[in-house]
């Protein structure tokens, strides 16, 4: 099931093995380090053709502070902090009270009710476009930026209760029959006993979901028009001229946007290490 170690007595299998992943890490970093250059490079050394030399002169401060001046990035970042933040607030929040009612009680269409939300992951998001875009434009929420919302808190909400009912069915079940002996509500069990416990797979999950929407770009173009309401992913492609494009801002521009998701990672990273590592020693 799992790939045999290489022996270390085995030195050409370990070299081979050695050549392999560092060529893998060149193919997959390469367009990253192309992108990176290129953020520093002139126009001049774009219209030229080098995209993949060193550039003759560096922009670095003129091409960061294009994407702002130049362009209506900042407008773009803003929707996607109005979208992606109160998406990842209710998802954490619609997936945590549904894995606990999943997980801790038996009640007729448990398993159902479970598959459901299960079943809802392997549904390909493209064929529910035009259906999604018709119920938006029946709600008067086409081009806002509530349509992502609630799109996005209906999508992720299915996956992120997966992660979260195997989360807490994984929980000791005496801690909660210890809490109902001494009278806690179900409400207070969740507030007390369930929110502390799972704060590693909130991490975890939070991570994930912010990663997952703040990069979606086809719903972002599905469900918006206007520039007021465009997140960074389907501004990136407004930046686009329809003539000439300026390599150097639009790249400079990609690197910003994919600021976020990283700073978003190290500020969870001690809880998101403590949700991977939990269980791993037993004392």
């Amino acid at each position: 099931m799992y790939p045999r170690p290489i022996p270390p007595t085995a030195r050409t299998e370990r070299r081979l093995y050695l050549v392999l992943v560092i060529a893998i890490l060149v193919v997959w970093l390469a367009p990253l380090f192309a992108i990176i250059l290129t953020s520093f490079r002139s126009s001049a050394d774009v219209a030229n053709g080098n995209l993949w030399g060193w550039p003759t002169q560096f922009n670095l401060i003129d091409n960061y502070t294009g994407v702002f001046s130049r362009t209506p990035m900042a407008q773009y970042f803003l929707n996607s902090l109005l979208i992606t933040v109160p998406s990842v607030i209710g998802v954490l929040v619609l997936s945590t009270l549904s894995g606990f009612v999943l997980a801790k009680y038996r009640f007729r269409g448990n398993m159902a009710l479970f598959a459901v939300f299960v079943g809802g992951n392997f549904m390909p998001a493209q064929i529910m476009m035009i259906p999604v875009r018709d119920l938006m434009v029946r709600l008067g929420l086409y081009d806002t930026t509530f349509a992502l919302i609630i799109f996005h808190v209906a999508f992720q909400t299915g996956f992120a209760t997966l992660f979260m009912r195997n989360f807490v069915a994984a929980l000791p079940d005496e801690l909660f029959e210890a809490a109902r002996a001494e009278g806690a509500s179900p409400a207070q069990i969740l507030r007390h006993v369930v929110f502390p416990l799972v704060r590693p797979a909130f991490a975890a999950l939070a991570i994930l979901t912010f990663t997952f929407i703040w990069n979606d770009y086809f719903w972002a173009v599905v469900l918006t028009i206007s520039d007021t309401v465009k997140p960074v992913t389907a501004g990136l492609a407004n930046l686009r001229g329809q003539y000439v494009s300026e390599w150097n801002i639009i790249s400079a521009a990609t690197m910003i946007v994919a600021v976020p998701p990283v700073v978003m990672f190290f500020l969870m990273q001690r809880h998101f290490i403590a949700g991977l590592t939990m269980g791993a020693v037993k004392g």
